[in-house]
């Protein structure tokens, strides 16, 4: 483990800094528990405590989590880790269920590393191993569902990931030393057909929610997405069932997502794909205070100090957003893709999704691929067929839009599909793939916030700028984006 200094760990324990909050953890070793630095009980004394750059490392060393500051709600600092892209590569896929399929090896060949190497890049920044890492995920995962839910204990068990209710008491018989059951206070659990499961999502401050929800809003998909009184609800479809759910600010630095889907099973990775749309696991301040070093982002940082960079609820969605937006505005885009969603995707019959708007879920690479999309004479026939091939090259290899070993051969493989060039597999990188280094440079939206700054680079030389802006120039561009008055008059796909 790296950059964790006992003294400062432990005055900011001291003080309750909510700065450290997801960034350490505090194991204390006369009780045999984990905390917050801000945990509200009495501060223990120094020479019993010892720190944990993760909440996986805490528990792999063998200390359980506090019922009373209670970890699992903490910001997803561990999943934002700069200094090793592979690390944050490799949490993003555990967290939409990698570890469920397959071994250390399986996760390596994705990333394209091996097993060991994995195992030490985990040890060094998060000071614990990928299994354990996938194993903490799971119980603070279950834990938060029976503090926050009224859902069952095996519904708990099953949304979670446990194999089975057995393996789920055991689990927690052995790390709490007591029922799973017993952590739960007040109203005992309820069944109610198609009830849905509300949840608190934490998130480092600030965070510009109103220029998250602005950004959303000016490329919601239309009866996919919707943004309706500062919240936003879009539809789900996994595992050949649909749903849909709906976010907003919650109490304190956090986000309440309440989530109607008949398959408890596919939680986790609703929950992952809600924290990537958001950004959840970014580090505001970090990244703020390294782009602000330009003189010409600097006023732009200040303005908007908490400003996230959106991600994209699915892949080849976002993909297909991309491709459309190609030489057209915004909301034509848009308008674009909500046809193909009514034209070729699922519908909804749940009153719940209509009363917010939301009457189709994106039609998936397969049934795209068969799709007579030249036949709707909306967009030029190369297009059309661009759409038609990247929709046949997914539904052939599903990962083709995950996560790479890292940003450089992500693009070569994007540019590799017919119709898609360097800025396309750029903003794809960028909003799917989750790359902070992303940087779409020919966008004629970052070419006009930069000549406003009164800057008129060309191409390359906004690239060379751009140099000092690394490892986050994703976030560069959505402040550069963010900076113009006028989004609609820009010809971005963004």
């Amino acid at each position: 483990m790296e950059n964790l200094d006992p003294d400062i760990c432990y005055r900011a324990l001291a003080t309750r800094d909510a700065r450290f909050d997801g960034r350490i953890f505090v194991a204390v070793r006369s009780t045999g528990i984990y905390c917050r630095p801000i945990c509200p009980a009495r501060t223990a004394k120094r020479e019993n405590v010892t720190f944990y750059a993760s909440a996986a490392a805490a528990q792999e060393a063998g200390f359980r989590p506090c019922l009373r500051c209670r970890p699992e709600t903490s910001p997803d600092m561990g999943a934002w880790r700069g200094s090793s892209n592979t690390v944050s590569r490799a949490l993003a896929l555990i967290e939409e269920g990698a570890m469920d399929e397959g071994d250390v090896e399986a996760l390596g060949d994705r990333l394209g590393v091996g097993g060991r190497q994995l195992r030490r890049l985990f040890k060094q920044h998060l000071g614990a191993s990928p299994v354990a890492v996938a194993q903490t995920r799971r119980v603070l995962l279950a834990k938060q569902l029976i503090h926050e839910t009224r859902l069952s204990m095996a519904e708990v068990a099953l949304a979670a990931g446990f194999g089975s209710v057995r393996r789920f008491n055991e689990t927690f018989q052995t790390l709490f030393r007591r029922a799973p059951a017993s952590l739960r206070h007040g109203a005992q659990a309820i069944e109610i057909a198609d009830a849905p499961v509300t949840l608190t999502l934490g998130y480092r401050a600030p965070y510009d929610w109103a220029g998250m929800l602005g950004f959303l809003a000016s490329r919601a998909i239309l009866g996919v997405e919707a943004v309706i009184d500062g919240r936003y609800a879009r539809t789900i479809a996994l595992g050949g069932k649909t749903g849909h759910l709906l976010v907003e600010p919650g109490k304190g630095d956090s986000l309440k997502v309440t989530i109607r889907f008949p398959d408890l099973t596919q939680l986790p990775q609703i929950i992952a794909r809600v924290r990537r749309v958001f950004d959840l696991s970014a580090d505001p301040l970090a990244i703020s205070s390294h782009l602000a070093e330009d003189p010409t982002l600097a006023p732009l940082v200040a303005r908007r100090p908490g400003l996230r960079a959106p991600g994209a609820w699915d892949s080849f969605e976002l993909a297909v957003r991309a491709i459309l937006g190609q030489q057209i505005t915004v909301p034509v885009a848009s308008r674009l893709a909500g046809t193909l969603a009514a034209t070729f995707g699922g519908t909804l019959s749940d009153p719940a999704a209509l009363a917010l708007g939301l009457t189709h879920v994106f039609p998936d690479a397969a049934a795209l691929a068969k799709a007579d999309i030249a036949g709707l004479g909306l967009m030029p026939g190369a297009r059309a067929k661009a759409l038609t091939g990247l929709a046949a090259a997914v539904a052939t290899d599903p990962r083709l839009l995950c996560p790479y070993g890292d940003l450089d051969s992500a693009v070569a493989k994007l540019c590799a599909l017919p119709g898609i060039g360097d800025w396309t597999a750029q903003y794809i990188a960028l909003r799917a793939l989750r790359e902070s280094d992303a940087f779409p440079a020919a966008d004629v939206g970052l070419l006009k916030a930069m000549a406003v700054a009164g800057i008129r680079p060309s191409v390359p030389e906004l690239l060379d700028r751009a140099e000092t802006w690394r490892p986050w120039r994703a976030y560069a561009a959505i402040h550069l984006w963010a900076s113009l008055s006028d989004a609609s008059e820009v010809k971005h796909a963004a």
